[in-house]
């Protein structure tokens, strides 16, 4: 399976799936005297995400091609990833399931916040099609890793006592009055 960078702007890290692995530096912008600013904080963080992946992918064992990676092995990755966590999350047996702010400490283990995996995978499916991935393709994307993410959605929900529910958008009484609708307040 052979992806080819379709845009004409490469990305400025290398990647797994591109036929041309180490991208020219000098990019056309330098080229026309141009001066480019520096990648977005979202950049940044793409690119360290997409970096830790193919670096999981490379330590995998076997060892995987990005073109053998499919759903699973992200659902693997997101599973590893849980060891670095920093949110706890009870067990149905634990005397604070259920409460957003327990009175004393407990053994349940600290996880990855939902809305950090589910963050991490939308930039590491933006980061797979910068790099010609083909969206339909995207192992990011795969139904298995949607699944997932609302089951560890719901379950922190229900192990904290909160609800994940969306937000809505509610107009200021100032627009309404105003008869513009172009200052909106989100709860």
């Amino acid at each position: 399976m052979d992806h080819i960078a379709t845009s004409s702007t490469k990305p400025k890290y290398p990647s797994p799936i591109m036929m041309d692995p180490a991208p020219n530096s000098a990019a056309p912008a330098a080229a026309s005297g141009a001066v480019s600013s520096p990648p977005s904080r979202y950049e940044n963080q793409k690119r360290r995400d997409w970096n830790t992946f193919c670096q999981y992918l490379r330590n995998h064992r076997p060892p995987l091609s990005f073109a053998r990676c499919n759903g699973t092995h992200v659902l693997e990755f997101l599973c590893y990833l849980d060891q670095f966590g920093k949110t706890k999350v009870h067990h149905q047996t634990c005397q604070f399931f259920g409460h957003p702010k327990p009175p004393a400490p407990c053994p349940c283990p600290l996880r990855q916040a939902w809305g950090s995996l589910d963050a991490l995978i939308g930039r590491l499916r933006a980061a797979y099609e910068a790099h010609g991935g083909k969206p339909e393709e995207n192992p990011f994307g795969a139904r298995a890793v949607r699944i997932y993410l609302r089951e560890v959605r719901d379950f922190q929900a229900k192990s904290r006592g909160v609800s994940y529910t969306k937000k809505r958008k509610r107009t200021t009484k100032l627009a309404e009055e105003n008869g513009s609708t172009a200052t909106t307040i989100i709860i």
